[in-house]
């Protein structure tokens, strides 16, 4: 079976940002692995913040897919049909 597609979510822990987390879930399919990045705790190893310094994030929520933070997130919240065409579900 081929890898999974790596989705990986940076939230703050807000309304906002759960109901975010709630669509992207219910929107990935089984070759999806949804990780989520709360900020606002930090991660022990602070791998959540050097990943949102690389993916130079700039609002929450974003996201990440395979690597890469797509495009509808760069600047402003999440785009569900942009989150569909880079691969979200598939």
């Amino acid at each position: 079976m081929a890898n999974k597609r790596v989705v990986e979510v940076f939230t703050a822990g807000c309304f906002i940002c759960e109901n975010a987390i709630k669509e992207i879930k219910a929107l990935a399919s089984s070759n999806c692995e949804v990780r989520i990045y709360d900020l606002n705790k930090r991660c022990d190893t602070n791998e959540c913040v050097e990943k949102a310094k690389q993916y130079d994030i700039k609002s929450v929520p974003a996201v990440a897919i395979d690597g890469k933070l797509v495009n509808c997130c760069n600047t402003r919240g999440i785009d569900v049909e942009i989150l569909k065409k880079a691969g979200l579900g598939q």
